[in-house]
């Protein structure tokens, strides 16, 4: 990966918000957003993936956490590609972990590739993170999830978004994931937005904001 953006708190450093970009993008691309919904006292990381050659763009290397076979849910996935992508993600959370700052105070999400791949490191890694955000994705790997088997890992807050228009990562799809995850989770919420295509509003920017701040509050002096 090339060197993340890095936010830092603005204040005293106590929690770090881990975000990853979609298909062709950069750390760059969702950092300035971001930055504008943090609380002042987390730091943001928005890592950049490395360029590879993408199956369902032709071939085409561009930035991306791993192949993408197919946006079918039955489809092939990179399942050797997302692990690698995954463990390049857990040392980052795991930096942040030796720099002082709790796993329950560490929250990871993504847009479309970038929020699969946040879902499935935020279930699979062990110790349990502050939250997870999931914007216009799936869940990877949705057969052999839970991954680790139930109770192998305490789940935590999710918030997954969707838009009804996406004609990328089709909002059936994802409430295919939601069908499955809200069963698993204790605190797991689904919002979805009419008309919205593949791509942010608003809106959900202000769910997401309101789910930063209750994942990661503010801590008494």
């Amino acid at each position: 990966m090339a060197n993340p953006v890095i936010i830092p708190a603005t204040a005293a450093h106590t929690a770090t918000i881990i975000f990853l970009h979609g298909l062709g993008d950069t750390g760059h691309g969702w950092a300035t957003t971001l930055a504008a919904l943090k609380p002042p006292f987390a730091k943001l990381i928005c890592p950049t993936a490395g360029k590879i050659h993408v199956t369902l763009n032709g071939g085409m290397r561009m930035p991306s956490w791993f192949d993408l076979k197919s946006l079918d849910p039955s489809g092939v996935e990179d399942e050797e590609g997302i692990n690698k992508a995954a463990d390049a993600i857990r040392k980052i959370i795991q930096e942040e972990i030796k720099a002082g700052i709790v796993p329950d105070r560490i929250v990871i999400g993504g847009f479309s590739m970038g929020g699969a791949l946040a879902l499935y490191v935020g279930l699979s890694t062990p110790p349990t993170l502050g939250g997870i955000v999931g914007l216009s994705c799936w869940l990877p790997m949705h057969k052999t999830f839970p991954y680790g088997g139930a109770g192998a890992l305490q789940r935590p807050p999710l918030l997954q978004c969707h838009g009804e228009a996406d004609p990328l990562v089709h909002y059936s799809f994802g409430m295919l994931t939601s069908t499955l995850l809200k069963t698993q989770l204790p605190k797991y919420t689904f919002k979805s937005y009419p008309n919205l295509g593949h791509s942010s509003s608003e809106a959900e920017l202000e769910d997401v904001k309101a789910f930063l701040k209750d994942a990661l509050p503010q801590l008494s002096s």
